[in-house]
């Protein structure tokens, strides 16, 4: 194999990997088939309170 094909053959295995990893959605963990999450530090049927965050300016944000 030359290292033309061996290249090639890693960019193709290299490309679904990364493509995959951001995949996903960032929050608790959540049981399968449940609506419930798991980490929640309130009993059951009562509201966490939401934690505010800082809007911080991000250098791609005027592209959006």
């Amino acid at each position: 194999m030359t290292l033309t094909k061996a290249a090639r053959l890693a960019l193709l295995l290299a490309i679904p990997g990364l493509v995959l990893s951001g995949c996903g959605r960032k929050g608790d963990l959540d049981r399968p088939g449940s609506t419930t999450s798991i980490n929640t530090k309130a009993p059951a049927g009562t509201a966490e309170p939401k934690e505010t965050v800082e809007d911080r300016p991000f250098l791609l944000d005027p592209l959006l």
